[in-house]
């Protein structure tokens, strides 16, 4: 007897015995096999949306790297959007400008730094959707925040303010170093011990984690030590045309902390090796911009082999270390309003961006992504009614942050291709506190009903003012001169016990003020007579009787009035 097929879901059993195929043993332990579909039809099927969107990336790189080898552009898939901006928040950090943005390594917080002194920090992983920052202080009293840096370790942060000294903050805003200020009264700035003029810049070594870079005013530029507070690692000068001072606006480290490159406001490009002495460049590009426009940021490349600079004559410029006298590309028509307004490279590379400032009769300013590669224009993103001024992609969260000049941080992301940061707090629900009331029949003391606490009524001025006047604590009465010595004061006499002394001889002794002084004498003459004390024993021997000299003196020792 024959029997027919057995399906329970994708497992099918024949009842044949052993007159299966071995073709459909096959194709069942394919289909078993098979990742897309496992057990009971889809009971069980695991699905990774991010698994995917990174193998599309993945492909989208091979893809393109293939035709760049071979040449053809005709074949494969479509190139894949990478830029995150699907999704759109938004964080108030205040009503002034955003000059400074900074976010940690792992993307778990984010620190911003305005015109108005304060500095915000965000935490992602316990924000909700509300948006609001967990701590806002004033580290450098009255100067704006004008750049922040996170230390590739991410415990510490490097606040550069309008002062001559930057400070370190630990992760929570701690204070945990302040630069030394320098003597201003040294002509030699590489005799003093730190900047004596305001900050422009700074950033932290890539390699050395202890060691961060600030520049100043003062036409310098300065290494330092997190460990050395005294003083600072190395000094670097900055000179213009005809070996005048110039002011480094802005600079930063290369990828391995071989290179120190600074702006400066003279429209030139310098850098420096790190393992040499710092007394001469090792690039120097002197009309790298118009002279006389600060450059508002220098970024290198996470590859090392490009230079970007930002300048405040509406340029962006494209550098290729390796033939560094002439740029790559200059992208013209970016209004800078702000000279902390910097530009940011993708984190492969492919992509910069920067922002505008909001030109006159325009009512909306806008973010510009261009390709290092092509040139080309990728997006113009519209931001916000004010000025676009910093500008962060974060590598491991793949997101966009953007300081305003309205005090507004905007967070661009993609819900596929981003991770964590803001969409952790997007979906978290703002939670109300819970207000519970409890009826007790407890015991009131009210204080003010005792005599001691009870209010006066209400007197006239005049009457309050007499009565306060008697009482010595609230007329502030001084001490009342006193009789005789008590608690360490001595008598009215005076204060010194010499005074006090003399005051009890004089009491012993009294001389009467209507007594004639010739007469007080004179009632000692008998007494001198009859017991001689001082003259009469001393020449009792030599001269028993007493010889006066009844000559006059001669006229030429007298005086005139005796004459």
């Amino acid at each position: 007897m024959n029997r027919g097929k057995i399906t329970f879901g994708k497992i099918k059993l024949n009842s044949a015995g052993p007159s299966t195929s071995s073709t459909e043993s096959a194709q069942n332990h394919a289909s078993s096999s098979d990742g897309t579909v496992s057990g009971f039809g889809s009971f069980g099927r695991m699905e990774n949306p991010k698994e995917d969107a990174v193998e599309r990336i993945s492909e989208d790189l091979d893809n393109s790297k293939l035709q760049e080898v071979m040449g053809i552009t005709g074949f494969g898939h479509a190139p894949i959007n990478k830029l995150p901006h699907s999704h759109e928040v938004e964080m108030r950090h205040g009503s002034k400008a955003v000059i400074a943005l900074a976010s940690d390594p792992s993307g778990v917080r984010l620190a911003s730094g305005s015109m108005d002194y304060n500095l915000n920090f965000w935490d992602f992983s316990g924000m909700d959707k509300s948006m609001k920052s967990f701590r806002s202080m004033q580290p450098c009293e009255n100067h704006p925040i004008r750049n922040l840096y996170y230390s590739f370790s991410g415990d510490m942060m490097l606040v550069v303010s309008g002062s001559s000294q930057a400070k370190v903050l630990d992760r929570d805003g701690f204070e945990k170093m302040e630069c030394v200020k320098g003597d201003q009264y040294i002509a030699d700035m590489s005799k003093t011990k730190g900047h004596i003029a305001g900050l422009t810049s700074g950033c932290w070594s890539p390699v050395r984690r202890e060691e961060f870079l600030t520049s100043g005013m003062d036409s310098t530029l300065r290494t330092w030590v997190f460990a050395k507070t005294k003083e600072q690692r190395a000094v670097i000068k900055t000179r213009a045309q005809g070996g005048l001072k110039t002011i480094p606006t802005s600079c930063a480290y290369n990828r391995d902390g071989t290179l120190i490159a600074a702006g400066c406001s003279d429209g030139s490009l310098q850098t420096w090796d790190t393992r040499k002495m710092f007394v001469h460049t090792t690039h120097c590009i002197r009309d790298a911009h118009t002279k006389g426009a600060d450059i508002s940021s220098v970024l290198f490349s996470y590859s090392g082999f490009q230079l970007a600079s930002r300048s405040m004559d509406e340029t962006l410029k494209l550098w290729d270390m390796r033939a560094f006298k002439k740029p790559l590309h200059v992208f013209d028509g970016l209004f800078s309003r702000y000279d902390t307004t910097d530009c940011c490279y993708s984190p492969d590379d492919t992509m910069i961006l920067t922002g505008e400032s909001l030109p006159k009769g325009a009512k909306q300013a806008n973010l510009f992504v261009y390709d290092t590669k092509t040139f080309e224009t990728v997006a113009k993103l519209p931001i916000t009614d004010s000025h676009v001024i910093r500008t962060i992609w974060h590598p491991k969260l793949n997101q966009i942050f953007v300081g305003c000049g309205n005090g507004i941080i905007r967070g661009l992301y993609d819900e596929k291709r981003s991770m964590r940061g803001a969409k952790l707090c997007v979906v978290r629900t703002h939670r109300k506190k819970k207000e519970s009331e409890i009826v007790g029949t407890t015991q009131i003391i009210t204080p003010h009903a005792l005599p001691m606490f009870r209010q006066e009524k209400t007197r006239s001025v005049r009457k309050k003012l007499e009565k306060d006047r008697l009482d010595p604590v609230k007329s502030k009465r001084p001490d009342l001169p006193i009789t005789s010595g008590q608690g360490g004061r001595v008598a009215s006499s005076g204060g010194t016990l010499s005074s006090y002394v003399i005051r009890n001889l004089g009491l012993s002794k009294r001389v009467e003020d209507d007594q004639d002084p010739r007469e007080a004498i004179l009632k000692y003459a008998k007494e001198a007579a009859e017991n001689p004390y001082w003259i009469a024993p001393a020449y009792a021997k030599t001269q028993p009787k007493p010889i006066f000299n009844s000559e006059d003196e001669p006229e030429a020792k007298k005086t005139k009035t005796e004459q």
